[in-house]
């Protein structure tokens, strides 16, 4: 398949040279590669007002300048971990331009960054989990039928969603990696998944036992589907663990619709996401005497402070706990 031009690279070999420099050398997800052409591509607007957006010369962008395109996110109401992404992918960008000798100095390098505040997770609690869990399967979770879908489809939707909200919350993994999850990668003898993470680093997610048997059920549903639409499972390599109606692989987006039926449907708040599991996983496994090490490893974290906000979550539940039950609190 052709690899898709993006917009900003067609218009300045320079952002080219820098974006096959992310997808070569440093790996970077499709989503990491969009946002950091984006920022570019903002900055070069705000730069280069009159040239339409055009990029224009990088090595005569100054420190002064640099700082004014902060201002202006400011005045814009940029949320400050939003501003701090930009100023991060305009710094890599003057650090490759560097090493390729287009420019003396990062006019980014030393701008300080806005702070950000630091900010719990949406944690649910394991009765909650347990709700959300066994809402795919109440009655009201099937689909209506449609014409021309076959039985099988309505068979296979409420297992497959209750396997995915159950590989979510036993594993941890990020939606991306759950629909990126193809049958050669899902090991249902040896009860552990190889997902395919943040700058391609594969790591194994345990599964539970529940998680296993829904997920069982689901593939065997699926199989039954895709029999009855005429289409061939693909090989093991490529053939996706979860599909739509089409026979083609379940997308983050369909995975966030099902989270927000199942929320209603459990009668849980609207506010949670399916990267609440993620949190939830992390935060009961803390919880629960587990060493924060492997919760880590399970994660797929590089850095150990980014896990160390489940800690914090454990101990705003603690001092809960204590201010309801405690006399004296």
């Amino acid at each position: 398949m052709p690899r898709r031009r993006d917009p900003a690279s067609a218009r300045d070999p320079r952002i080219a040279a820098f974006a096959e420099h992310l997808r070569g050398e440093r790996n970077a997800s499709p989503h990491t590669l969009d946002a950091y052409l984006r920022d570019l591509a903002q900055f070069a607007a705000s730069a280069w007002p009159d040239r339409g957006g055009r990029p224009g010369a990088w090595e005569e962008v100054d420190r002064y300048q640099a700082r004014r395109f902060l201002v202006e996110l400011a005045e814009l109401g940029s949320a400050p971990a939003t501003t701090r992404r930009k100023l991060s992918s305009l710094r890599s960008f003057y650090r490759f331009l560097m090493r390729e000798g287009v420019v003396a100095r990062n006019p980014f390098r030393r701008l300080p960054a806005p702070r950000v505040g630091r900010r719990l997770p949406e944690v649910l609690s394991p009765a909650e989990v347990g709700r959300l869990l066994a809402a795919p399967a109440r009655p009201k979770a099937r689909p209506e039928r449609t014409f021309g879908l076959p039985e099988a489809w309505f068979d296979y939707v409420s297992l497959r969603d209750t396997a995915v909200l159950e590989l979510l919350y036993s594993t941890g993994m990020r939606v991306g990696e759950c629909t990126g999850l193809v049958d050669r990668r899902l090991d249902l003898l040896g009860g552990a998944a190889i997902v395919l993470g943040k700058g391609g680093k594969e790591r194994m997610c345990p599964i539970g036992r529940p998680a296993l048997v829904a997920a069982r059920k689901a593939l065997a549903a699926r199989d039954a589907f895709l029999e009855a639409i005429g289409q061939a499972p693909a090989p093991p390599d490529r053939q996706p663990v979860f599909v739509n109606k089409l026979g083609t692989r379940l997308t983050s987006r369909s995975v966030e619709r099902i989270m927000e039926t199942c929320l209603g449907l459990a009668g849980l708040p609207p506010g949670y996401s399916p990267h609440s599991l993620r949190h939830s996983f992390a935060t009961h496994l803390l919880d629960a005497g587990a060493d924060l090490r492997c919760v880590q490893e399970l994660l797929g974290h590089t850095s150990l402070s980014t896990t160390q906000i489940y800690t914090h979550v454990s101990v705003e539940r603690l001092k809960e706990v204590y201010r309801q039950a405690h006399p004296r609190a």
